[in-house]
């Protein structure tokens, strides 16, 4: 495995994960509803660290095989799509629209492990679990927003 690629997708990971430091949950998210079955706090750092550090590794193992192109593509739309939801749920507070974030994002890594399956059985088995998490984080999205229906969209002044 070349470690200057692991290096550079890892950068594209820390810069998805930094907007959970740009949008926190904050006293709002406290006060909402939620599934029984939410996660505690604490797994999102370790389940997203152990994701990102896998993403990376399934990146630099593909990159550098012949015929990665749409295992390329798949994971730049799937950190395109990693990056954007937490902004809009968090953020913006738009869980509708997080919705379809949340959907481009399912696709877009059930592509990336098909295509990386195809290229390299590791760099398949290292998408399982971030495959599992955004189930359950997709579930949790339609759960929020079945269990809060007055949670409406941040507005904002406009010029």
């Amino acid at each position: 495995m070349d470690w200057m690629l692991f290096a550079l997708f890892f950068v594209a990971c820390g810069a998805a994960g930094a907007t959970g430091a740009l949008f926190p949950t904050g006293e709002w998210y406290k006060g909402l509803n939620k599934p029984t079955w939410v996660p505690p706090n604490w797994v999102f750092p370790i389940a997203w660290t152990s994701i990102y550090i896998l993403m990376s590794f399934a990146g630099a193992r593909v990159a550098v095989l012949d015929g990665s192109g749409y295992a390329l593509a798949f994971w730049a739309v799937q950190i395109a799509f990693n990056t954007l939801w937490t902004p809009v749920f968090f953020g913006l507070r738009h869980w509708k629209a997080s919705l379809m974030a949340m959907a481009g994002l399912w696709f877009a890594v059930l592509g990336c492990m098909i295509t990386s399956f195809s290229l390299d059985f590791w760099a398949g088995m290292a998408f399982v679990p971030y495959m599992v998490w955004v189930c359950i984080a997709a579930a949790l999205n339609v759960s929020m927003v079945r269990l809060n229906p007055d949670q409406k969209p941040l507005e904002f002044n406009r010029l």
